[in-house]
C-alpha cells in the first residue's frame, strides 16, 4: 500500500492536527473531510486524482488518525467545527469546495450554517445530517463506552475490525483494513475509540439544531451516497437532497457507507463532475 502521510502541524484548540496539501498551490482549493471513526486515509485516492487538477487539502481531525489524542479532549462536532475554521483560516482560504464524508458531513454543515465559513461548492458523502444516524453498534458503545473501554486490547481490536469492516459492502483490502484500525489500537487508541462513540450520542442536537437551516444554503450542493449504505440509509440521502434546493443525489451501486474505499473511480467521476467549472 502506497504511504499517506501528513507533514505538517497546526495547533488547535482541543489539540494538534496533522494535515497535507496536495496539488498545484495555484490550482482552486478543495478541502477533503473524514469521518468517524475514520481519518483522512480513507480520501487517499479520492485526493490523488482531484490533486492533479486541484489544489487539494486534507487532515485528520483532533481525537482521530495522526492528530493529538488525550484524556479529556473535547471530540464533539461542534468542537470539530471549530477546529475545521481554524484550519480554514490558516490555510488562508474563504470559499473553497469542501468535499465531506460521514460525521465530516455534519461539521461541514456546521461550520458553514453556525460558524459562517463560506463555500464555493460543498459535496456530501454519506453525510451525518439527518436522525436517526450512526450504526447500531456505535449507539450500543456510545452509551456504554466505559464498559467497553475496559475491554482487553485482543477483544477490543476484534471488535474494532468487525465494525470498521462493516462500513464497507464489497470488503476492504486486509491492508487497509489494518490501516484504518491502527490509530485505535494501544492504550490511547483504545480510549481514543471509546472517547469519540461516547462524543457522538450528545452530538445528535448539534445536527438536529441544523436541520431548518438545511433548506437556506444558497451554494451549489451535490450529495453522494452508498447504495447499500447500512449506518446511514440511502433513504437519508434522499431526504438530504430534497431539503438542500437544488441538490441532485448520485447513489453509488455497489458501495456502503465507505464510498471512498468502495467505488474510489466513480465516486471521483462524479466529484470531477461536479467541480468541472472551477477556474
Amino acid at each position: 500500500m502506497r504511504r499517506w502521510d501528513l507533514p505538517h502541524t497546526h495547533r488547535s484548540a482541543i489539540g494538534q492536527v496533522r494535515w497535507n496539501r496536495l496539488g498545484d498551490p495555484g490550482a482552486p482549493p478543495v478541502v477533503l473531510l473524514h469521518g468517524t471513526p475514520f481519518s483522512s486515509y480513507v480520501w487517499r485516492g479520492v485526493a490523488r486524482a482531484l490533486a492533479r487538477r486541484h489544489r487539494v487539502y486534507v487532515w485528520d481531525m483532533p481525537g482521530y488518525g495522526a492528530s493529538e489524542m488525550f484524556e479529556g479532549q473535547d471530540v464533539s462536532l461542534a468542537a470539530e467545527a471549530g477546529v475545521f475554521v481554524e484550519l480554514l483560516g490558516e490555510w488562508g482560504l474563504t470559499d473553497p469546495v469542501v468535499i465531506a464524508h460521514d460525521s465530516g458531513g455534519a461539521i461541514a454543515l456546521g461550520a458553514h450554517l453556525v460558524n459562517g465559513a463560506r463555500y464555493r461548492k460543498l459535496a456530501l458523502v454519506d453525510a451525518v445530517s439527518l436522525p436517526p444516524w450512526g450504526s447500531d453498534f456505535s449507539a450500543l458503545v456510545g452509551e456504554h463506552a466505559d464498559v467497553f473501554a475496559r475491554l482487553p486490547p485482543a477483544a477490543h481490536e476484534a471488535l474494532l475490525r468487525e465494525y470498521v469492516a462493516s462500513a464497507s459492502s464489497v470488503g476492504l483490502h486486509p491492508a487497509t483494513l489494518e490501516a484504518l484500525v491502527a490509530p485505535w489500537t494501544g492504550h490511547g487508541g483504545l480510549a481514543a475509540f471509546y472517547r469519540q462513540l461516547a462524543a457522538r450520542r450528545g452530538d445528535r442536537s448539534y445536527t438536529d439544531a441544523m436541520q431548518d437551516r438545511y433548506t437556506t444554503i444558497d451554494i451549489p450542493v451535490t450529495v453522494c451516497w452508498g447504495e447499500d449504505d447500512t449506518w446511514v440509509p440511502v433513504e437519508r440521502g434522499r431526504a438530504l437532497a430534497a431539503l438542500i434546493p437544488g441538490a441532485p443525489l448520485h447513489v453509488i451501486p455497489d458501495a456502503g457507507h465507505l464510498v471512498p474505499e468502495d467505488q474510489p473511480a466513480e465516486l471521483t467521476g462524479v466529484l470531477l463532475g461536479f467541480l468541472h467549472d472551477l477556474a
